[in-house]
Order: C-alpha cells, then sequence, then structure tokens
C-alpha cells in the first residue's frame, strides 16, 4: 500500500515537475553571469568587501570597516561578542566596566586613565596587565612598574604589556638615560659623542628645495651616533642609506647625512679594511671609491674582468650574472638576489624581454611613463642594492666584482662633478630606484611632498682593446635620478629608462676612417684637376677664370662623394661582416653617440653626389644635337612651282618623316637606364621586409632573419642598417647590370646600338656637341645612297647588305666603326655657331604666322644651310676645317683627356663603346645607382623605414625622368628645329 501510494503520487507531481525543469533549464541557458565589478576602495567607511561575493557589504551595528577594508571591527568603547556566524556582534561596554581590553573581547576597569580609544592607559614606565596567569580576565586592570635597576634593567616592551630588559646603552646603574647622556632612538649616547646639531635635510637640487626630512629628523643623529659610538652595523647601514637618499652629495655642511658618514668613514681609517679594499671600512658600508684625481679610469679601464664573452662555438658565453645584496632603509640585511626581471627594471615587462638585458652584445633599452600614484602604492620604502658581477668558481669559492656606479646627481661643494670629464668623476657603489619616504615632513604619515625616481639606470660594458678572448673592463652603472614634486598623484606620471649598452675604443677606427678619406681626398683633388684641365681642352679657353674654378669645384664635389660613399659603404660592411660573423668578442658597435660622424660622412656623400646629378642633369638638357640629312632628291622633275607668274620645274622635296623617326627615338632613349628601377625597389623590399635580412642590422650579434614578437628587439644600428642597406640595393643593381649587359643586351634588346642601325637605315647622321669643341658624331649615311623608297627596294637592300654585296656602314671605307667622340677646331665651332645664332634668332615655329611670312623660310634656309655646313665637313669639303680619323690612346681613354689639341684639323675618335650615351642616363648609371642607393639609405635614416624610403625613391626617380624627358625635349625641338607636334 506504502509502494502504491508513492507512485500515485510522483506519478501526480511528474507532469508539474517536468514543466518546471524545463522552464528553469531554459532559462539557465539565457542566463549571462554578469557581476558589477567592485574593489576595497570602491567600499564606503560603513561597509567592507566581501572576498566571497566580491561585492561590498554593509558593516553592522556599531561597527565600521577594518583598515585592511575585507572586514569590520566594532567602533570605539565597543566590545566583540563571539558568534558561530562570519559577522561579528559588538555590544556597549557597562558603566562600571568603561574600558575595552586590548584584543577587544572583554570589558574592564581602569586604575588610571582611559585612551581616546577607551583602552586603559598606564603611566610611563608600567605595563598593562588585563589578564592573571592563567588568562582569566581581572576584574580591574593593574599598572606594573617596571625594574629599571640592576640587576633587573627592565622597560617596558613596544606593546606596552610586558617588560623586557634595556638597551644595552643605557645600563649603567638603571635604565634612565640621564643627563648629560643623550636619548635617540632608544639608545642612550654619552656625551659629547657627536654634535646633535646635526641637518636632517634632503636637498632636491633639481626643484632647488631642501625639505625636512621627518625620516631623517627621526633618525639621522641616532644612526649616525650609533655607528660612531657602538659600531651597530646595522645604524651604519642606514646612515649609509641615507647618504645614498641624499645623492652621495658633499657640501660644506659636515652634519648632514654624507658629512656625518665621511666623517666616521675617517676615524675608521686606522682599523683594518673590509675585504682588503681600502675604500670599504669596517662596520661601514662601501659607498664610494675614493676622490683621487684619475681614479675612475684607473677603476674602469685599468685590469680586465678575468672572464671572456664569446658568441659562438664549444665556449660561447652570453650570460651576464648580477647580484644584488639588498638592504631596507633601516639598514637591515634582506638578502642576495639575482639581478633580472623587475629589482632594478621599473618597467613592467615580461620575463624574456627583461631578460634579454642581461645577454651580452645586445644593446637593451626599455622605457614607460610609471605612475606616481602606482610608485606611492608598490614602493611605500625605498631598497637598496650593492651590485655585484657574479665571476663564477666553485661552489663554495665563488667570485664577486663590485660594478662601479656613477651618480649624476652627485655633488660636491654645489657643483655636478660627474657630468664632468673623467678625471674629476667620484664614483660610488649604493643606489636605489624610488624614495617615497625621505619627501615626508613633519610625520611618517604625510604624504610625501617630493619623491625621487631613479629616471635612467645604464649599465655599459668596454671592451678591452685588441682582445681576441672577448675581455671587457669592469662594468659601470650610470644613475640619474628625477625629482617629482606631488601635485596630483592620480595624473602625474614619470619617465624611467633602462639600457644596456657595449663600447669600445673608436680611435683607431676613426684613424683609419680619416686616412682613407685624406687619402682618397687628395686623390680625388688630382682627378678633379685632370677633369678640369680635359674640360679646358674641350671647350678651347685656356684662361682661369670664376668658370673654371666652379667646374673644378663640381668636378671635384662628385669625386669626393665618391670617396665619401666608399668610405661609409666599406665601413658599413665591415662592422656587419665582422660583428655579427665572430666568434670570440673582438669588435663591438659605435654607441649611437658615437655614429654621428659616420652619419656626417653620409650626408656629404648625399649633398655632393646630388650636385654632381644635377650638374650632369643640367649637361644633359643642354647639349648641342643636330640631325645630318644625306638624303637627295632622286629626279629633278618632279614638281612643279609658281615662280614670277611663269610655271617652273623643281625637284621633288626629300621626306622629313626619316628626321621625325629619328628625333623620336632618340627622345625615348634620354632616360633608359640599364636597370630596371621597379624591379631594383621592389628586390630590395623583399629582400630586407619579406625575408628578414632587417633583423641583421639590430644591435646584438646574431643573424637570425626572423624574430618573434615574444622575443625583446633590440634597436637598430645606424651604421649596421646604412651597410645593409647599401650593400644590398648596390647587389642588386650590379646583377642587374651583369644580366643587362651581358644577355638582355646581346639576345633581347640593345636600344643603344638599335638607334644607331636606324640612323644607317634612316640615312642620317647625329652630331652631339657636348662641349664647345667636343662631342659626339654617329655616322648615320646609308651605304645605299637613300632611304626615301618603298618597302621593296628597302627589303632589297637590306638584303644586299646582310649579304656583304654592297659598302660598309664606317665612316672611312671597308669598316664598320659608326660612332666617334669628336674634338673639332675653334674655327669649325665658330662656323657652326654662326649659322646656330640665326636657328636662335628665330627659334622654332610650332606653325607659321601669317604676320611673319618670312620666319618659316628663314628657319628652314637655317636648317638646310646646317645641314649642308656639317655634311660638307663630313665630306672633306672644306680644307681649312678638315678632320682625321684615329683611335685614343689606352692612357687617354683611362683618363677621360685627349692629349692632341685639334689646332688646323679637328679629330675624330673611333669610339667602339659607344660613348655618346654619356649624354644620355644610359651612360651614367654609376652616379644614378650611387645616387639612388644615398638617397633610399638617407630618407631610411631619417625614418626607420625601409617602405617609406623606397617609396620616395621612387618618387624621385619618377620626377627627375620628368624633368629630364621634358628639358630634354625642348632642347630637341631648339636645336634640331623639329616641331614638338611630331615629338611623341
Amino acid at each position: 500500500m506504502a509502494t502504491g501510494t508513492l507512485r500515485s503520487a510522483a506519478s501526480r507531481l511528474k507532469a508539474p515537475l517536468t514543466l518546471f525543469l524545463s522552464i528553469n533549464l531554459h532559462l539557465l541557458n539565457c542566463q549571462q553571469f554578469i557581476i558589477q565589478y567592485k574593489t576595497p576602495s570602491d567600499c564606503s567607511v560603513e561597509e567592507y568587501f566581501d572576498i566571497s561575493s566580491l561585492s561590498c557589504v554593509r558593516c553592522g551595528p556599531n561597527q565600521r570597516r577594518s583598515p585592511t577594508g575585507l572586514s569590520c571591527i566594532c567602533n570605539t568603547g565597543y566590545q566583540t561578542l563571539p558568534t558561530d556566524k562570519a559577522s561579528i556582534t559588538c555590544q556597549r561596554c557597562p558603566i562600571d566596566k568603561p574600558a575595552v581590553t586590548k584584543e577587544g573581547f572583554g570589558c574592564i576597569r581602569c586604575p588610571g586613565i582611559l585612551s581616546d580609544g577607551r583602552n586603559c592607559q598606564c603611566p610611563t614606565g608600567n605595563v598593562l596587565v588585563e589578564r592573571d596567569v592563567f588568562g582569566n580576565l581581572l576584574e580591574e586592570a593593574r599598572c606594573e612598574k617596571c625594574n629599571g635597576n640592576t640587576p633587573a634593567s627592565s622597560v617596558p616592551n613596544g606593546n606596552g604589556d610586558r617588560c623586557e630588559r634595556c638597551q644595552v646603552s643605557f645600563i649603567n646603574a638603571s635604565c634612565e638615560c640621564n643627563p648629560p647622556n643623550v636619548q635617540s632612538g632608544g639608545l642612550c649616547f654619552p656625551p659629547g659623542s657627536l654634535s646633535t646639531n646635526v641637518k636632517p635635510s634632503v636637498n632636491y637640487a633639481q626643484l632647488k628645495l631642501s625639505i625636512q626630512s621627518a625620516w631623517f629628523v627621526k633618525n639621522l643623529y641616532s644612526s649616525s651616533a650609533a655607528c660612531l659610538v657602538f659600531s651597530n652595523l646595522t645604524a651604519c647601514q642606514a646612515l649609509g642609506n641615507m647618504c645614498v637618499m641624499n645623492m652621495h652629495s658633499f657640501s660644506g655642511v659636515s652634519t648632514d647625512a654624507c658629512g656625518l658618514f665621511n666623517t666616521i668613514f675617517r676615524s675608521r681609517a686606522a682599523l683594518s679594511s673590509t675585504q682588503d679594499i681600502s675604500y670599504w671600512r669596517v662596520n661601514l658600508p662601501w659607498l664610494y671609491y675614493g676622490d683621487e684625481p684619475g681614479l675612475a679610469s684607473r677603476v674602469l679601464q685599468t685590469d680586465p674582468v678575468p672572464i671572456g664573452f664569446s658568441f659562438r662555438g664549444k665556449n660561447k658565453n652570453t650570460d651576464i650574472k648580477l647580484l644584488a645584496a639588498v638592504y631596507n632603509v633601516r639598514g637591515e640585511f634582506l638578502r642576495w638576489e639575482k639581478v633580472g626581471g623587475g629589482n632594478l627594471q621599473l618597467c613592467p615587462e615580461t620575463t624574456a624581454k627583461q631578460a634579454a638585458a642581461f645577454s651580452f652584445g645586445t644593446a637593451f633599452q626599455q622605457s614607460c611613463d610609471l605612475s606616481i600614484a602606482e610608485l606611492l602604492d608598490t614602493h611605500p620604502e625605498p631598497l637598496f642594492y650593492d651590485v655585484f658581477m657574479d665571476l663564477g668558481g666553485e661552489e663554495m669559492n665563488t667570485k664577486l666584482l663590485p660594478l662601479p656606479t656613477l651618480v649624476l646627481n652627485q655633488q660636491y661643494n654645489g657643483r655636478y662633478i660627474n657630468q664632468e670629464s673623467m678625471k674629476n668623476w667620484y664614483l660610488s657603489r649604493r643606489i636605489f630606484l624610488v624614495d617615497t619616504l625621505s619627501g615626508r615632513e613633519k610625520s611618517l604619515s604625510n604624504p610625501p611632498k617630493v619623491i625621487r625616481v631613479a629616471s635612467s639606470v645604464t649599465i655599459r660594458f668596454q671592451l678591452v682593446s685588441q682582445t681576441q678572448e672577448g675581455q671587457v673592463f669592469p662594468p659601470l652603472m650610470t644613475v640619474t635620478y628625477t625629482d617629482v614634486p606631488i601635485t596630483d598623484i592620480n595624473t602625474q606620471t614619470v619617465s624611467t629608462t633602462f639600457a644596456v649598452e657595449y663600447e669600445m675604443d673608436q680611435k683607431e677606427a676613426r684613424m683609419k676612417t680619416d686616412t682613407a678619406l685624406g687619402v682618397l681626398g687628395g686623390v680625388a683633388v688630382l682627378y678633379s684637376l685632370l677633369k678640369t684641365v680635359s674640360w679646358k681642352r674641350r671647350i678651347a679657353s685656356p684662361l682661369i677664370d670664376v668658370e673654371t674654378i666652379l667646374k673644378f669645384l663640381l668636378f671635384y664635389a662628385g669625386d669626393l662623394a665618391n670617396v665619401f660613399f666608399a668610405i661609409t659603404v666599406g665601413t658599413g660592411l665591415y662592422w656587419l661582416i665582422f660583428y655579427k660573423a665572430q666568434q670570440f668578442v673582438s669588435v663591438l658597435l659605435p654607441l649611437p653617440a658615437q655614429e654621428k660622424q659616420f652619419v656626417t660622412y653620409i650626408g656629404c656623400a648625399f649633398s655632393l653626389k646630388a650636385m654632381q646629378f644635377l650638374h650632369k642633369l643640367v649637361l644633359q638638357v643642354s647639349v648641342d644635337v643636330f640631325f645630318i640629312d644625306w638624303e637627295r632628291p632622286q629626279s629633278k622633275a618632279n614638281r612643279t612651282v609658281q615662280a614670277s607668274g611663269e610655271p617652273k620645274r623643281d625637284p621633288s622635296p626629300v621626306s622629313i618623316w626619316r628626321t621625325y623617326f629619328v628625333a623620336n627615338e632618340w627622345n625615348e632613349i634620354q632616360t633608359i637606364r640599364k636597370i630596371s628601377p621597379t624591379f631594383q625597389i621592389m628586390a630590395v623590399l623583399f629582400f630586407l621586409e619579406v625575408l628578414g635580412f632587417s633583423s641583421l642590422a639590430l644591435r646584438d650579434p646574431w643573424s637570425t632573419l626572423q624574430r618573434s614578437s615574444q622575443e625583446y628587439t633590440p634597436s637598430y644600428s645606424l651604421m649596421l642598417r646604412y651597410g645593409l642597406a647599401a650593400t644590398l640595393w648596390l647587389c642588386i643593381g650590379l646583377l642587374q647590370l651583369i644580366f643587362f649587359t651581358v644577355f638582355y643586351e646581346h639576345f633581347v634588346e640593345d636600344k643603344i646600338r638599335q638607334f644607331v642601325d636606324l640612323c644607317s637605315i634612316s640615312n642620317i647622321s647625329v652630331l652631339l656637341l657636348s662641349h664647345r669643341c667636343f662631342g659626339y658624331y654617329i655616322h648615320g649615311r646609308s651605304v645605299h645612297g637613300h632611304a626615301d623608297t618603298n618597302m621593296e627596294e628597302m627589303n632589297n637592300n637590306l638584303k644586299r647588305e646582310g649579304e656583304s654585296m654592297c659598302g660598309q656602314r664606317g665612316l672611312l671605307p671597308n669598316t664598320d666603326t659608326q660612332t666617334f667622340q669628336v674634338s673639332i677646331t675653334n674655327h669649325l665651332r665658330e662656323h657652326y655657331d654662326r649659322i646656330r645664332d640665326q636657328i636662335s634668332r628665330n627659334g622654332p615655329s610650332r606653325m607659321i604666322d601669317a604676320g611673319l611670312p618670312n620666319r618659316f623660310e628663314q628657319n628652314t634656309r637655317a636648317y638646310h644651310t646646317m645641314n649642308h655646313f656639317l655634311g660638307s665637313i663630313v665630306d672633306h669639303a672644306h680644307c681649312d676645317m678638315d678632320y682625321i680619323v684615329k683611335d685614343k690612346l689606352m692612357l687617354e681613354r683611362v683618363i677621360g683627356m685627349e692629349f692632341l689639341e685639334p689646332s688646323d684639323k679637328s679629330i675624330f675618335y673611333n669610339d667602339e663603346a659607344h660613348s655618346f650615351s654619356d649624354v644620355l642616363f644610359y651612360g651614367n648609371e654609376a652616379t644614378l645607382l650611387i645616387f639612388d642607393t644615398l638617397f633610399f639609405c638617407v630618407v631610411d635614416l631619417g625614418s626607420q623605414s625601409f617602405v617609406l624610403a623606397a617609396v620616395l625613391t621612387y618618387v624621385q626617380q619618377m620626377i627627375f625622368r620628368l624633368i629630364r624627358n621634358t628639358l630634354g625635349r625642348k632642347n630637341l625641338v631648339n636645336k634640331t628645329l623639329v616641331d614638338k607636334r611630331f615629338l611623341i
């Protein structure tokens, strides 16, 4: 029966239960579990932070929030009642027992007065007794007087609840420090041991402010007296810490922290030294190295560290092991601590990135802005560090090397001695990072008026010169402190930096660089003089005038640019190879400050090369050019013209289209180059950014191309960055030149030779005068006598020429030489100029002006006159302006100067190298390549962006190409009378 009843009840409940579960499961699936964010500081004075619910909960009656904010305590005058709940209950003490016991759980009568906290208070020298020896609460508390006389010699302890033996300095006959003895800091000092007129001030020199520090007022005299009289170790450390908090500074006042320390330091001179170090006196901390002139250089640059560093191989050693002895502000030794992580690095960062600071050879720098409010919370008291370098050794015989410290804020009689030359440096030892304590006035519970932060901590290693074993001198730790006046802690920040740097003596490298610059610069002067002499000969001017000097300076600018470029690229490549590939450390990169001279050389190279490039550009767009048309009319009865009212038969005109065609081809090849600028830029970017070659320019010894984002990435070395970019740009450019010269020109297309062939097919020669009496000649006279013909005859002519059934194309019979360098006489140039003057006065006509009917005819006559004159010169028709053809001497080709001056006859030099391309971009590829390299590198060094440098280099190339095309086109129109409408 019972079972049946149970089953019936379950059956009746099944449907509602199913509905209830389905509704609640639906609600459960839709719930988002959102809570409100609260912190203990968000709770009011009547609330505490419940760590279970993570919310603010109101305290019960007669309760207030505890100092931690995580619980409630009873109000003053209320006792705490025991309960089995998490909360407490408070009850007011009765009138007959108005005082609350110290632990807060009982009420008691007092033998004396009540304190403000409703606790019993005993007279000085008495202890409060509230319970018997069995722990039972007394009806009335008792005040028991401690026996300060011998043999008890006891005084109340710090809590005032028991008697304990007084400090040994008091014990004479009693625990009282009676005059003339002086009591301070819980000690009793004999009279005259130390002047009580100490100066408990902290000097903030940056703010020109001095503060009476509450910490110094409380502890300076007692610490210095205890150190001097009783040789108390902790007191000596505390005194040393106060000197460190005052920036190790000495002044004319001998009663400040450092003055008192120095007094005690001198008093220990007769005693033995600690650790056999004369600057480390017995019982005292080691704060200074000494004040002898030149001591800093002897400490830092005399004896190498007895370990070697190696980047590779089985003896690889890149770990910098530093240890620090850590003390608190009271002078208590806390621990030995391995330097790394966050002890000397205030900036928050991952452990892996912080550890990179202590990998030898990796230039490390970490900077950040820290909140003042956060510093006040995390550094209520300063910690002090004595830093040592771990030299290794056996487990029980590890050797430590102290790190000299240079505090840039240190003053000596008001002068910053450590910001001067090394001979005036005053090396020290102990440092701190954040001091929020010494800037508190009147009371230690008051907020600080000023805090002091180590805004820059730098550890610098100097490599031993000529070392092959990776030896370094003792590393120097440089510290700079910043004084921050407190105005608004919620908004104020302070910047801080931690860095590890490596340097070597660069005097030898600079001397070699300057020697190379001097020698090559002298060679450049001689070469520029040679160029100037050659230029003077080519313009047929024997006078040395202002123009000559200006020309020499322009030539010298280009040659000196090449010198600077060669030296800088060689230097950058040297450091790139020898620094990245070395096993034992023998070279270290120059510091950023030491790279300024190198960057100056790069700037000089770029500026001078830009002058040379612009000079060449101006020369190219002002060159004299004329197309000599050899075509003659083929019959004399083809055209009828009207003359004096009667018909007249005149020869058929020669077609101008061949000249237009040659002019268009010349216009097109003005800016062709031996490399592809677009491919050059894309290839350089591919290697630097895609393949990661840019990582080779980082200030670390590793050759890894791809770096993880979790790893520390050091800054770039400008020297390595320039050497890498310039070398890569030059290598890709040279590879393009080789490909273009060896393969492309032979098997695909050679536009320069094609232009010469076009001249021959078109029956047109080209005269180019780059100087007044020097230039180039392309002999394009057709071996078939004419080129103005139909397709059939043209094909037959080409076939006959291919089968050697006609003469050769050369200027001289039975030769193929069509290109020449020409050195013309002054007489020939004068005739040329007279004809050119007619063209210049008339100018090219875009269209016939109805108001000037004779202008076109004048231009036409001038053109025909020049064409006839130059053609007759080539045909030896003028005895007084004849020429000879000869080969240049090898030396003439090397130095670029002709030894013979064309006095009676002009000279045509055979030129198989087609050097007429010197008036085009094609023949100045070296100048263009170096200029592009320097432009790319200068932009990159300024912006630290290869992409931006590539974009601006491309834009620069397009702009100068447009300028060269536009001005070259205009010059072609002016000099050849080809209408610009026919140049496409």
